[in-house]
């Protein structure tokens, strides 16, 4: 089943906070799960959204999700106020990592969240500034083109 009208929302992120990670993707997740949309459409758009929060949780101070729920699509915008990307294209490769030591012993900082969010998503667009954030906007189809 598709989604029958538009449904707008936003999560607030703070940084650092790990108690409650996963929080915004997992209420994204049930709002799609009770529109009745595509499991395959779902579990995409939980995996994109959860690596996006979690990378703003990882490397920055705060930053939001905003979504956009078309009978076409899922639209998610997340933007934080952190360090920004220096290179973008590096960031992209899978493995790559500027995570400290303490965020992998925690099993996090893995390299795998923007090419993650690239592989679960139709169209993906990334811009960043140093010193004051990054953001990350992603599409997921509902209707079959």
């Amino acid at each position: 089943m598709n989604a029958k009208k538009t449904i707008e929302g936003v999560f607030f992120l703070t940084g650092k906070d790990f108690a409650n990670v996963g929080v915004a993707s997992s209420e994204l997740k049930a709002i799609l799960e009770k529109m009745g949309i595509d499991h395959d459409i779902v579990r995409r758009a939980a995996i994109a959204s959860f690596e996006a929060e979690m990378n703003v949780i990882i490397y920055t101070p705060a930053g939001m999700m905003r979504y956009k729920i078309t009978p076409d699509h899922i639209k998610v915008i997340v933007e934080d106020i952190g360090p920004g990307i220096e290179d973008i294209e590096l960031a992209m490769t899978e493995g790559y990592s500027t995570a400290p030591d303490y965020i992998r012993e925690m099993g996090f900082g893995s390299g795998m969240g923007l090419p993650n969010i690239k592989k679960n998503t139709n169209e993906l667009k990334i811009s960043s500034k140093l010193g004051a954030g990054t953001t990350r906007e992603f599409v997921i189809n509902i209707k079959k083109e």
